[in-house]
């Protein structure tokens, strides 16, 4: 069908009951011709004369060696990407990732979130925010489309979407994550508040661990939502970096999940290996309904042909190593525990530094700890003025502050101490930057 808004053409892809909104230059996207033979290379036998594959024999790497940390030993374990390996990690490849990756990741995914790949694709993507980029680009007009996203929301996000002139309205939280009941409220109401804007066709959530806010979403929250997404035909963008990072009994059933027993197709899912492998591996990978993975797969075609070949053989590499999905998810609860223990620290950290001039609630998964300084209603000023090393995030009308933490009890006492003086000189601070003050710690801190 066509939908024309605001002399906007735009085509809306259907599949099952839903329907995919597809900006005007997603649609016109087409498959690469050289990539379009990409898939040939692979057949028994084959000799390619029109890639412009360049040949590898002039490849100054033969294999690549990694050393790998052993939890049981003090030794370290050496696994060894083999020849013909390097040489596929070398050369160009499928722009939808190594098939010795997506190979692991299907069976992840099909393991965790009862994925079927008849129904649904993966492509590997440079980290989780080139997806969601692209994602982004994919589903939401500018100037037009509005996008829905929790308050306070990730900054890396807002750094693609503000120039990119879209639409933001904020779905209020709390320490369990976006409350079902203001987006109820948001999108029932939407056509009086908001006469002659087009109505948002797209969510976007972080459910676990969010960052900077720290809520994670309950298993009945995230039912609540998806009804919603449902009931107002919404398609969900879940970036969930910190899904594995859950401090609770057990892993939450995903908003994909939910999709995939309901047979809905209208999530898409990013997921990382930055905060599990390696942030500066950059390999991430989206999951979801083909049509619109096979959007973002065109758009990698036009861009950057695909993921880092080597990149991909690493984590592929270390899934072998692994065993496969169960050694994998073994390696996660360890990065867990992990982190559970930092949480702990920088909570008792807070507690005999802070005390009662902040307001915070325990994270129950990811890397962030939110809190309010009670008194402060400048925390830009407090940080960027008086504390080296802060990184500032602005939202809307809100100036949230997130801290590197590398100690959890010295830097913690000198904020202490800053915080007192800003208390007791907030009529100042507040003359010079009247914003309401928030902060997020980061105990990830060696």
């Amino acid at each position: 069908s066509i939908e024309i808004m605001r002399g906007t053409l735009r085509t809306l892809v259907s599949r099952s009951a839903c329907a995919y909104p597809l900006v005007r230059g997603s649609l016109r996207r087409k498959p690469s011709a050289i990539r379009a033979l990409q898939p040939l290379l692979d057949v028994p036998g084959m000799i390619s004369l029109g890639g412009g594959m360049p040949n590898a024999q002039t490849f100054p790497i033969s294999s690549i060696e990694l050393t790998l940390k052993d939890k049981n030993s003090p030794n370290p374990i050496k696994v060894k990407i083999n020849e013909n390996e390097t040489k596929a990690a070398l050369q160009y490849s499928a722009s939808h990732g190594l098939p010795s990756l997506t190979a692991h990741l299907r069976a992840l995914q099909t393991t965790v979130h009862g994925v079927s790949f008849s129904d649904n694709d993966l492509i590997v993507t440079n980290g989780s925010q080139d997806g969601l980029a692209k994602a982004f680009e994919m589903l939401l007009e500018p100037h037009v489309d509005t996008l829905l996203v929790e308050t306070p929301t990730y900054s890396g996000s807002l750094a693609f979407l503000g120039p990119a002139s879209i639409n933001l309205q904020g779905v209020r939280t709390d320490e369990h994550g976006m409350i079902p009941a203001d987006l109820r409220s948001v999108l029932d109401g939407w056509e009086a508040a908001n006469p002659g804007r087009k109505k948002p066709r797209v969510l976007y959530t972080i459910p676990t661990g969010s960052n900077p806010s720290g809520g994670s979403l309950s298993e009945a929250r995230k039912h609540e939502i998806y009804e919603l997404a449902v009931l107002h035909d919404l398609i969900i963008l879940e970036d969930d970096p910190y899904y594995y990072l859950d401090f609770g009994s057990g892993l939450s059933p995903s908003l994909l999940s939910i999709d995939e027993r309901a047979q809905g197709s209208r999530v898409l899912r990013f997921d990382s290996f930055s905060k599990l492998l390696s942030a500066g591996i950059r390999v991430g990978f989206v999951t979801g309904p083909p049509e619109l993975v096979s959007r973002i797969e065109l758009h990698t075609q036009a861009t950057m042909l695909h993921t880092s070949g080597v990149s991909q053989a690493v984590v592929s590499k270390m899934f072998d190593h692994w065993g496969g999905v169960q050694g994998f998810l073994s390696h996660t609860e360890d990065v867990t525990g992990f982190y559970r223990e930092r949480r702990d620290a920088m909570v008792a950290a807070v507690e005999l530094h802070l005390g009662e001039m902040v307001e915070y609630v325990v994270p129950k998964a990811g890397m962030f700890l939110w809190m309010k300084l009670k008194g402060v209603e400048d925390s830009n000023y407090l940080i960027m003025e008086k504390v080296r090393g802060f990184e500032k995030e602005r939202r809307g009308d809100k100036g949230c502050l997130r801290i590197s933490v590398s100690s959890p009890i010295i830097p913690l006492f000198r904020l202490a101490l800053l915080v007192a003086i800003a208390v007791n000189s907030g009529t100042v601070l507040s003359a010079i930057c009247p914003i309401p003050s928030e902060l997020a710690l980061i105990f990830a801190g060696s």
